[in-house]
C-alpha cells in the first residue's frame, strides 16, 4: 500500500511539473503577453505603394513565387527557397512591406527584408538587414537586425528582439529608413533600432547604392539556437505573404556606382536629394525616441555591444 501511495504521489508531482512547464512556456512566449504599444506617427502612410512586378524581379526560386498585383507569396520547400530583388538600386530611401509569416513549426526558416550590394561589391559589400527567424516552438518568431559596411561581415552588429504580437496571424509593417543621417529599423512604425552616421559609427556605415530584397530561405546552419534546430520539411511548405511594398528611394542608374552624384527618384525627376533626406527624417521625434526606448527595454534580448564573450575588443562604436 505504501508503495502504491508513493507511486501515486510521484505521479501527481510529475503531472504538476508538466503543467507548470507548459504554463511557463506559454508565459515566456512574447506575443502571448499583453503589451500597450506606444503611439507613433504612421510613416508608412506617407509613401506610395507599388505593384510587386513593377518594383521587383524574381531573384531565385521562380517556381516558388506567386504574384498577384500588390501581393506576392514566397515559399520555402525541399526544392528551394524564393526571393525578390528590386529592379533599381537606391542611394538612400524609405523601404517598407507588410509581411505575414509562415504559421506552425518553423525552426531554421529565415524570412529576410534587407538592402544589399553584395552582387556589385562581393568583397566590400554593404548590408542592412531585418531577418525574421523561425523558432523551435510553435509561432514563436524573433526579429534580428544587422548592419554591415565595406565587407565587415566578421563583425556582426546583430540586435535581437521578441515580437509583441503573433506575426503569423496577420500582416505587419517592416520598414527600413536609410539616409545620410542614420539608419532606422521599424516594426509597425515603432522604431526598434537606430544606427547613426556619426562618430565611430561612420566607419561602419553603409554608403554605396543597394538593392532591396525580400526572401525566404533555409537557415538551418545558424538561425535557430545556433543551428541546433534545423528546418523540418515535414512541416513544409513555409509560405510568407508580401503586400503593400513601398520603394521610395533615390534610384541610381546602372552607370553610377558611387552614388555621390545626382540620382533619379522613382518618379523620374533628377535630384541630389532622396525622399528621406529632409529635416523630418534627420532625427527621430520625441514620440519615436520614447517608442524605441520602450521596444529596447521590453523586447530586446541580445545586442552585440553586450557580447563580451564574442568580442574581446568591442567594435569601436560600442565604446
Amino acid at each position: 500500500m505504501a508503495s502504491l501511495m508513493k507511486k501515486y504521489n510521484m505521479k501527481i508531482i510529475w503531472e504538476t511539473a508538466v503543467v507548470f512547464c507548459l504554463c511557463s512556456l506559454s508565459f515566456v512566449s512574447s506575443h502571448s503577453r499583453k503589451f500597450t504599444t506606444p503611439s507613433v506617427t504612421r510613416l508608412t502612410d506617407q509613401f506610395s505603394k507599388i505593384a510587386i512586378e513593377r518594383g521587383f524581379s524574381r531573384r531565385f526560386g521562380d517556381h516558388n513565387i506567386v504574384v498577384n498585383g500588390s501581393l506576392a507569396k514566397l515559399t520555402l520547400d525541399k526544392s528551394s527557397g524564393a526571393g525578390l530583388m528590386s529592379k533599381n538600386k537606391y542611394q538612400y530611401g524609405f523601404f517598407s512591406a507588410r509581411l505575414k509569416l509562415p504559421a506552425g513549426f518553423a525552426s531554421g526558416v529565415v524570412v529576410a527584408f534587407y538592402l544589399s550590394n553584395a552582387e556589385s561589391y562581393p568583397k566590400s559589400h554593404d548590408e542592412i538587414d531585418i531577418e525574421l527567424l523561425g523558432r523551435s516552438r510553435r509561432d514563436d518568431w524573433t526579429i534580428q537586425t544587422n548592419v554591415y559596411a565595406n565587407g565587415s561581415t566578421r563583425t556582426g552588429r546583430e540586435e535581437k528582439f521578441y515580437f509583441w504580437f503573433d506575426p503569423t496571424q496577420a500582416f505587419h509593417d517592416y520598414t527600413l529608413i536609410w539616409n545620410s543621417h542614420h539608419t532606422v529599423f521599424l516594426v509597425d512604425n515603432i522604431p526598434v533600432r537606430q544606427f547613426p552616421n556619426r562618430g565611430a559609427f561612420t566607419s561602419a556605415y553603409p554608403s554605396k547604392p543597394m538593392s532591396l530584397y525580400v526572401t525566404v530561405w533555409d537557415g538551418s546552419e545558424w538561425a535557430t539556437k545556433g543551428g541546433k534546430y534545423p528546418v523540418n520539411y515535414k512541416y513544409s511548405p513555409f509560405v510568407v505573404s508580401v503586400a503593400d511594398v513601398e520603394l521610395s528611394g533615390c534610384s541610381v542608374n546602372n552607370g553610377s556606382s558611387t552614388g555621390t552624384g545626382p540620382c533619379t527618384k522613382s518618379g523620374g525627376s533628377v535630384s541630389s536629394l532622396d525622399p528621406v533626406d529632409g529635416q523630418d527624417f534627420a532625427t527621430l521625434s520625441k514620440n519615436q525616441i520614447n517608442a524605441m526606448d520602450w521596444a529596447r527595454r521590453k523586447l530586446m534580448f541580445y545586442s552585440y555591444c553586450s557580447d563580451k564573450s564574442r568580442y574581446k575588443v568591442m567594435p569601436a562604436e560600442c565604446n
